[in-house]
């Protein structure tokens, strides 16, 4: 027993530090396992894609990136940067809870972009607007927290679709050969670019050249050949190929062709020469303007129809394979408007009282021509200017018009398409995107039955579009307009615009 206040005062004094070492350990014990605890909390890992992203020049793509497990990252440092350039160059940063982008590539100003509510959800995916070819390339994804940091790699290519090829002749040999030139840009990565004859058998380039620009890989090869015939030049990327075609002849239209090339030269010799001499005679007197304008005039007449002489020549085969198109009424859905003549055609999103028979659609707005055509060739245009959303080619007299269509060739339709800006050509088992350098106005179809071959031009610039080789009809073709599904009247701009089928060639 104490048996006095200093003893009692000091086994107290000895109880109360045992407390408080005893009350210091458990609270260093709960920091340390609050800290633990905190620590684990913020593991996490960065996920990108294993396999490379594909993205289309001028669209925009998504480069995924988030953390697992999915906890917000708003607090965290997110930065992209191009991994494969050097100095490793910063593409976009988020940090603080703001986008800092001073020290952004000037390549990228203005087209990145962070969707700051999904930070809250662990989705750091960056938005690449406008795709350019110079944007492919490895990039990394960068989180960053207080206590834990990972990374994640994204492969970007970019594939890019090029221009139609364009051959051109590229001179003569005393051997009575002529050269042609295949050449093709704006392709990425390089795609394969062969010649091919008419039987489809592919021929050996003379010279090939590859040039690579910002915009793209161009090729260029020529050949020489010998015999008259068609000649295809095929341009292939993955599942996109353009292709043009050639006819070539030794009888006196080619004669003619080459005749015309030099008269337009003359031509053009001629009124740069009196341009010149007009211009000095007109500054030593001013009252001969007159004479100068007629003769500058009657030297554009006659230049003018040099050209159209030239035109004519070149497209040699629409000339002899043209044939006179018209529609038939009673293949046409029921919402569609036709012209007495059967030459336009247009949609009013309204129903006519019409029979509603086998042979007529009735939920693609389509409509067929009354003659078709089982061996041989033809041609015939359509016009479609001003009109955003069309379909037309050649369609198998027995092609299903009933309920939704695929109108590719495996379905009986040998079609192009617009929608909007964009233009496709209707493969099997997938569409082809179209990269063209002018609007489509005029659109010219020429079939050659016994080749099975459909391809499609730009009448005013002569550019070729599209060509379906290789194809086996084994029935009647019938040519083929259309303005889309009567579903689809919402999404466009309510186009009162009519399809035309041309007859002035």
């Amino acid at each position: 027993m104490l048996t006095n206040f200093s003893e009692v005062s000091l086994f107290s004094y000895f109880l109360f530090s045992i407390r408080v070492s005893e009350m210091k350990f458990i609270y260093l014990t709960l920091l340390l396992v609050s800290g633990i605890t905190d620590s684990r909390s913020e593991q996490f890992e960065v996920v990108g894609r294993a396999d490379p992203v594909f993205a289309v020049p001028g669209e925009d793509v998504i480069l995924p990136c988030s953390v697992n497990p999915s906890v917000s990252v708003v607090d965290m440092r997110v930065e992209w940067f191009r991994s494969d350039l050097k100095d490793s160059q910063l593409v976009h940063l988020y940090d603080d809870h703001e986008d800092r982008n001073t020290d952004q590539i000037q390549s990228y100003r203005e087209r990145t972009k962070l969707v700051h509510q999904e930070l809250q959800r662990g989705n750091a995916s960056l938005k690449l607007s406008t795709v350019r070819v110079s944007d492919e390339g490895v990039y990394k994804c960068f989180i960053q927290s207080k206590s834990c940091f990972d990374e994640a790699t994204v492969d970007v290519r970019v594939e890019a679709v090029g221009r139609p090829p364009v051959i051109t002749v590229d001179g003569f040999d005393g051997s009575g050969g002529f050269h042609l030139q295949c050449e093709s840009e704006g392709w990425n990565p390089e795609p394969d670019l062969e010649w091919l004859d008419s039987e489809g058998v592919g021929l050996s380039s003379e010279t090939t050249e590859t040039h690579r620009n910002t915009d793209g890989f161009s090729v260029k090869h020529t050949i020489t050949v010998y015999d008259s015939g068609k000649f295809h030049c095929r341009v292939k990327l993955r599942h996109h190929m353009l292709e043009t075609l050639i006819i070539t002849t030794t009888d006196n239209r080619f004669i003619s062709w080459r005749t015309s090339v030099i008269l337009v030269s003359v031509f053009v010799v001629l009124i740069g020469v009196s341009g010149i001499l007009v211009a000095v005679f007109a500054h030593k007197n001013r009252e001969i303007s007159f004479e100068r304008d007629q003769l500058l005039h009657s030297q554009k007449i006659i230049l003018q129809e040099a050209l159209r002489n030239l035109r004519t020549y070149i497209a040699d085969f629409s000339i002899f394979s043209a044939v006179k198109v018209t529609l038939d009424a009673d293949s046409a859905h029921p919402r569609l408007i036709m012209s007495d003549d059967g030459k336009q055609v247009r949609d009013e999103n309204s129903q006519n009282a019409v029979d509603d028979g086998e042979h007529r659609f009735n939920y693609y707005l389509g409509v067929v021509g009354k003659n078709g055509f089982s061996s041989g060739s033809f041609y015939f245009e359509v016009k479609v200017k001003d009109q955003t959303w069309w379909d037309l080619g050649v369609a198998r007299e027995s092609s299903n018009r009933r309920g939704k269509l695929g109108l590719s060739p495996d379905k009986g339709y040998w079609t192009v398409r617009r929608r909007v800006k964009r233009y496709w050509a209707l493969e099997s088992p997938r569409s082809v995107s179209l990269s063209l350098r002018v609007t489509l106005q005029r659109i010219g179809v020429f079939v050659d039955y016994d080749d099975g071959l459909v391809s499609f031009y730009e009448v005013e610039s002569m550019n070729h579009i599209y060509s379906f080789t290789g194809q086996s009809f084994n029935d009647k073709l019938l040519p083929f307009v259309g303005l889309g599904y009567q579903w689809e009247y919402d999404w466009r701009d309510n186009n009162p615009t009519p399809l035309i089928i041309c007859d002035d060639y």
